[in-house]
């Protein structure tokens, strides 16, 4: 077995563990999946756009710095720059969405079961209805599909970036483009097994009007996924 071909191995193998390993890169997509009444299909395929988003911005970064002669050790140091910045907007996302859910949760009717100088008086004023099937339709807002993408395409992959120092020094454009693929296929396929395995569990879960906490919980969950990936290496 020549070089590129074990380094091929080595894409793929650290591809499915960097990705299986990292719960910031399936969590939000399956919390939100429910919170937002997303259909499978439509998740599937916002996972798939924030996987290539994802990987094509540690693949620029390589192949830009290896073009212009940056050491693997700036480029690393670019990469764990771009991996501080994700952790603090999956935090201010994950707090504002909690806020959001608290919010959903209040105007719900939960304010009732809240003394009444903790409620806002907008909400109090709000009349307290039953939930409608109306409330159950999927959320087309497209505000936050572009939220997860740009944090999505920040996002960096440390492993990748030596991968793609072989081949290069080489001079051997086919080894850095079959790596980058080979990386990118199995983050990708990795992400889109977990969220699919996600959804359909949490389908499995039956909690009585629910509906009135799932935002609160996928804006806590995206919030301890920013927190372990800032503050313990995820």
């Amino acid at each position: 077995m020549d070089g590129l071909h074990l380094l091929l191995i080595t894409a793929a193998t650290l591809g499915f563990v960097h990705t299986a390993l990292g719960p910031d890169h399936y969590l939000p997509f399956i919390v939100l999946s429910k919170a937002r009444n997303w259909s499978q299909t439509k998740t599937l395929w916002l996972t798939f756009i924030g996987g290539v988003g994802h990987i094509s911005g540690s693949v620029v970064l390589g192949i830009a710095g290896v073009a212009l002669g940056i050491s693997v050790h700036k480029l690393e140091a670019i990469e764990s720059y771009r991996g501080n910045m994700v952790g603090w907007l999956l935090i201010a996302f994950g707090v504002l969405y909690s806020l959001y859910g608290i919010y959903k949760y209040l105007k719900n009717g939960g304010h009732i079961h809240l003394p009444h100088f903790l409620v806002p008086k907008k909400i109090r004023e709000l009349p307290h209805l039953p939930m409608s099937d109306g409330q159950n339709k999927e959320d087309n807002t497209k505000l936050t599909p572009w939220i997860l993408f740009l944090i999505f395409v920040f996002g960096p992959c440390e492993v990748l970036i030596p991968l793609l120092i072989y081949p290069a020094s080489q001079h051997n454009a086919f080894g850095v483009f079959a790596v980058s693929i080979i990386f990118g296929v199995a983050t990708i396929i990795t992400m889109l097994t977990v969220v699919l395995l996600g959804y359909k569990g949490s389908s499995l879960i039956k909690i009585k009007n629910r509906e009135k906490y799932l935002h609160l919980f996928a804006g806590v969950i995206i919030l301890i996924a920013g927190l372990g990936m800032q503050f313990m290496g995820w």
